[in-house]
């Protein structure tokens, strides 16, 4: 029992003349793992510097430096989306304001008395009051032209309906345009960049133009600017449709008598 005996290890049969590699699977691993924590882009420890003690809110953190590369791409995003909106907004604004006051200037000269007409008017009294001089008939019974400028024109129901409508139609979209504008305007200084000061400054730079911009309803009024430009369509259309039944009306009236 008190003698020393020798014991020898006899390596296993199946791992004779092979390498170990576990250990080196570990570390394949370890830097496989370690390579996707330096390129992820979330990950702000590997990112930036770690803070010194009793600084992790101090002007220069990372919380900071984390703070405005996120909040930068959360603006960039929100801003192309809004800023393709407005200008889709103000092309078709403009394009309708135009189509608008075109129909206007031909349907405005309905509220007002037609010099043709007058023109005309006279001259069928002219040709009267000749006719009775050759036949020698008294001119007392050709009827006098009421046409006169002192004379209350009144234009007809749907030439004012069709004319308000149209005239609150531009309206809308010229105001439109205009909110367009400033609302971009409002945009471009909400992302104008900021280089001086310390990450923590700047940090609240933007958050203070985020406060205003949500205290101003920013989002709430560029949602609402195509629900004006949709009113001011539909107004468009209801007088178009106004018009083009006073129209045909009164073609099919004419026509009428020109085959009686």
């Amino acid at each position: 029992m008190d003698e020393e005996t020798d014991v020898q290890v006899v390596p296993c049969p199946r791992h004779v003349g092979k390498k170990s590699r576990p250990f080196f699977r570990v570390q394949k691993h370890a830097n496989a793992t370690r390579s996707r924590q330096v390129n992820d882009p979330f990950n702000y420890e590997h990112k930036y510097a770690e803070d010194p003690p009793y600084q992790e809110m101090g002007p220069y953190a990372r919380l900071w430096k984390a703070f405005l590369e996120e909040s930068a791409k959360v603006d960039a995003d929100k801003v192309a989306d809004w800023t393709d909106a407005l200008d889709i907004l103000l092309v078709f604004a403009g394009l309708f304001s135009a189509v608008v006051s075109t129909f206007l200037t031909q349907t405005f000269q309905k509220l007002e008395v037609d010099p043709n007409d007058i023109a005309v008017s006279l001259l069928y009294e002219l040709c009267d009051l000749v006719r009775a001089l050759n036949n020698n008939q008294s001119t007392d019974i050709i009827p006098r032209f009421k046409g006169s400028p002192a004379s209350i024109f009144r234009p007809t129901r749907t030439a004012t309906w069709v004319n308000g409508l149209w005239f609150v139609s531009l309206a809308i979209s010229l105001t439109t345009a205009l909110v367009a504008v400033v609302t971009k305007q409002w945009i471009h200084q909400y992302v104008a960049s900021v280089n001086l000061g310390t990450p923590r400054e700047r940090c609240r730079i933007r958050q203070f133009r985020y406060m205003n911009l949500q205290t101003w309803q920013v989002p709430l009024i560029i949602g609402l600017l195509p629900v004006l430009m949709h009113a001011a369509l539909g107004l468009f259309l209801r007088a178009l449709l106004l018009w083009s039944y006073r129209c045909i009306r009164e073609s099919v009236l004419r026509h009428r008598v020109s085959s009686a």
